[in-house]
């Protein structure tokens, strides 16, 4: 009888100690983040606040400690996640960053799998009712001091570009090109604020007169200035990238070349970081967000929506309306930490 109430004594402590440790257990599974501080950054264009949010968001809902967003243009961005001081960025293009990725160390690194948003194209693009008076289709018109000076905002002769900021992938295939397709002369550059350049483009356009500018899709642009309608896409006469994609074909299945390959959104991070947290690594391959809704949310964004709270609501709204996937990825990023 000793021995029986010993080993009910035994097994009564064991499982007290099993219903008192399974809270904790619980809460690690489901909080695998738990203490572990990560720190998002961005560039400049506000526009992608909303994409970075909602990564922050599943991150703080698998217990991460995820700080505020820390501004950084792509090169630097780059070089500050292969360091290891900064932990994820959520607008990764490629293969337009292709040469950032790789002299941040490359795979070594920097993580990337899976793709967060897909199809982005980007180019140069005219107005279309000047398009279709001068019978203008390719930028190698340009070299026509006449088409070109259609396009003179400030009277120097060239044709004024709206253009890409410094320090973004866009600025070096643009001034790649300008040499490439023997446009220098005829064509300027112009660089400094993207918001504030476009801006200005659209003002342009609404007075009826011809404007000549980048951009790329998805973002709020082209629902302003729509192409096809509004505008058109100017073809380039061939491919042409700089550095390792020097090679590349930049021709789209339609057959159309804006001179720029389609590229793939996805999510960066710091490799030793992602390695360490398994969880996070698998949220991060496998989110995926429509470009259709980023082009939304952008528009959101220039009707007057661009306050953080604003811009806090769209994630929580999108969240909502994707609940079954959102649940999804959180449940697989937790099983990948188990």
């Amino acid at each position: 009888m000793k021995k029986r109430s010993s080993l009910q004594l035994i097994l009564g402590t064991t499982a007290v100690a099993l219903a008192l440790a399974a809270p904790g257990l619980g809460l690690a599974a489901d909080q695998p983040g738990k203490g572990v501080k990560v720190q998002p950054i961005k560039s400049s264009i506000a526009e992608e606040t909303f994409q970075t949010l909602l990564v922050m968001q599943a991150l703080t809902d698998l217990g991460f400690d995820v700080q505020p967003i820390k501004e950084i243009e792509y090169a630097s961005g780059h070089v500050a996640l292969g360091n290891g001081d900064a932990t994820f960025m959520a607008d990764h293009w490629n293969p337009l960053h292709e040469d950032f990725y790789l002299k941040s160390g490359g795979d070594a690194k920097l993580y990337r799998e899976g793709v967060y948003s897909q199809g982005a194209l980007q180019g140069y693009l005219i107005d279309k009712a000047t398009a279709d008076k001068y019978g203008i289709k390719n930028i190698a018109q340009f070299k026509d001091p006449a088409i070109a000076k259609l396009f003179d905002a400030n009277g120097d002769g060239k044709a004024d570009l709206a253009g890409c900021n410094p320090g973004w992938g866009c600025e070096k295939v643009i001034e790649h090109q300008l040499d490439a397709f023997g446009l220098r002369k005829m064509i300027k550059h112009n660089q400094g604020s993207y918001a504030a350049i476009i801006a200005d483009t659209i003002t342009r356009y609404k007075q009826g007169k011809p404007i000549f500018y980048y951009t790329w899709t998805p973002y709020w642009v082209s629902g302003v200035m729509v192409p096809g309608k509004d505008v058109i896409w100017l073809q380039v006469p061939f491919s042409s990238l700089p550095g390792t994609r020097k090679n590349a074909d930049t021709k789209l299945p339609d057959g159309s070349n804006y001179g720029f390959e389609a590229n793939n959104q996805q999510i960066v991070a710091n490799r030793a970081w992602t390695d360490a947290n398994p969880a996070a690594a698998k949220l991060f391959a496998i989110m995926k967000l429509p470009s259709n809704d980023i082009s939304a949310e952008n528009m959101a964004m220039r009707n007057g929506e661009n306050k953080p709270a604003d811009i806090q609501r769209h994630v929580t709204g999108w969240i909502k309306g994707h609940q079954e996937t959102y649940d999804g990825w959180l449940a697989a990023a937790r099983q990948a930490a188990r």
